[in-house]
């Protein structure tokens, strides 16, 4: 079965900036496949791609089998996209901006009703049918624009921070109805900042940075190919960065913390308690944020 995305040797520059390097990876179908990266890492670029927005420099890009710069139209029908910003039309209720909406894709009046309604309930937004748009939650907005993206039943959906500055609730809810949706056959394509969502959704994912690909596979893999099982944490002092040095133990500074990358915590930590004598010692798994900061630094991006 060919993949929904394909992309080969992928280059994006502007003048004499170079926004997305050469990458490559695929997309199979089905699955939930995530962009992470700091600020200027290149994923913006590479959706707008994606999406048609932006013609490539170079390389080789198939969208659903087709080339974005040859065939715009025809990849846009077949997708459906949830932008970072809130763009829902103020004037309208939630009924009418997803009636308004699909018909752009020439969905007859009577399907577009049926379909407008349904995808309320599925977004749990059935008793905000009539409700305009300034009246809505931060999370009510999302969920709307969510099934706003499902109006023309897309092969491909595309989500630029789908949970962006929502409530633990409201994220969770979008979780579930993004597994709902690639229970269903879907195949999405994501990015996010938040690293425990792209965890928990995510079958694979690439993290870049400086319009490269640094890193491709399943979460779960990358943090124990990248960091291991476990994080040993312990207070920054003299004392103990000699005591390490004498154990021959790596670690790294982190603030006022050092962070030992393990497969054995406990095995650690007793060692360090026994030999180094530090006032506090704390073990925690291993996460994808350790991966992504170990590969990208601790510098704030702007």
């Amino acid at each position: 079965m060919p993949d929904i995305i394909e992309a080969l040797d992928l280059k994006k520059t502007y003048g004499s900036v170079i926004a997305v390097d050469g990458i490559r990876f695929a997309v199979k179908r089905g699955e939930i496949f995530g962009f992470l990266g700091p600020n200027g890492a290149g994923k913006t670029t590479t959706m707008k791609m994606i999406t048609c927005v932006s013609p490539r420099t170079s390389g080789t890009l198939r969208v659903l089998g087709i080339d974005p710069d040859t065939s715009p139209a025809a990849i846009k029908q077949r997708l459906g996209v949830v932008p970072q910003e809130t763009n829902l039309d103020p004037d309208f209720t939630c009924f009418l901006n997803l009636f308004y909406y699909s018909r752009y894709f020439d969905i007859p009046a009577e399907a577009a009703q049926k379909k407008a309604d349904e995808l309320l309930e599925f977004v749990q937004l059935k008793e905000k049918r009539d409700v305009s748009i300034e009246k809505l939650s931060g999370g009510m907005k999302r969920r709307l624009i969510l099934a706003r993206a499902l109006v023309n039943n897309p092969d491909l959906l595309i989500l630029d921070e789908p949970t962006i500055g929502l409530d633990p609730q409201a994220r969770h809810l979008i979780w579930e109805k993004l597994k709902n949706l690639q229970a269903q056959g879907n195949t999405i394509v994501l990015t996010t900042h938040y690293l425990d969502e792209a965890a928990r959704l995510c079958d694979r994912l690439v993290i870049m940075d400086n319009g490269k690909i640094l890193v491709e596979g399943a979460p779960a893999d990358l943090v124990e190919q990248h960091v291991g099982h476990e994080i040993v944490e312990v207070e920054k002092s003299s004392d103990v960065i000699a005591c390490l040095a004498e154990m021959m133990v790596p670690y790294e500074e982190i603030g006022d913390t050092l962070q030992i990358a393990t497969g054995s915590s406990r095995d650690v930590a007793r060692a360090l308690l026994e030999r180094c004598s530090p006032e506090k010692v704390t073990t925690r798994p291993a996460t994808l944020e350790d991966v992504f900061l170990k590969l990208t630094g601790r510098t704030l991006r702007e």
